[in-house]
């Protein structure tokens, strides 16, 4: 072992190959979608040119969801997607954040059903925390910006 991974973890295991990262990047954007984009894409208005699908509960849905956003259950998906969403219009799924895995489980579904689909990283957790507009069974709020989340200004993480 070197001094430098003997010393240093991040470089145990070597960067990759700047062909292969340019491979695995490129498809993960193809795979995601960054929560501050979404709310730029919705906010332009017109057509989007993707709906916005939440895969949580009902319980989930009435403490607050994305305006406009299709409420479909992840075990639902399957069964009623057809009926609820256009395949020709790409989706892109959320849930309630980075500990969720439901947004993935329902864009699995989505594609097996032959849906374009990607995950909304972050979900409705980041969506809130970056200070964006949503829906409870009450009407519209917005919650104060987390400054860890989106510290130049809500809805531009910088990137």
């Amino acid at each position: 072992m070197s001094s430098i991974t003997a010393v240093n973890p991040v470089l145990r295991v070597a960067p990759a190959a700047p062909a292969a990262a340019v491979a695995h990047f490129r498809a993960s954007l193809a795979f995601h979608a960054d929560v501050s984009d979404v709310a730029a894409a919705l906010a332009a208005g017109g057509d989007p040119g993707f709906v916005v699908l939440d895969s949580r509960s009902t319980e989930s849905w009435d403490q607050g969801h994305i305006p406009g956003a299709v409420h479909l259950p992840t075990a639902l998906v399957p069964a009623q997607a057809e009926a609820l969403l256009d395949k020709s219009v790409p989706v892109v799924t959320y849930c309630w954040g980075p500990g969720c895995n439901g947004a993935t489980r329902a864009a699995l579904a989505l594609a097996e059903l032959g849906y374009q689909v990607k995950e909304m990283l972050g979900g409705f957790e980041y969506w809130v925390r970056e200070g964006f507009e949503f829906e409870t069974w009450e009407g519209r709020e917005r919650g104060v910006v987390d400054s860890l989340t989106a510290p130049v200004a809500a809805g531009d993480c910088g990137c």
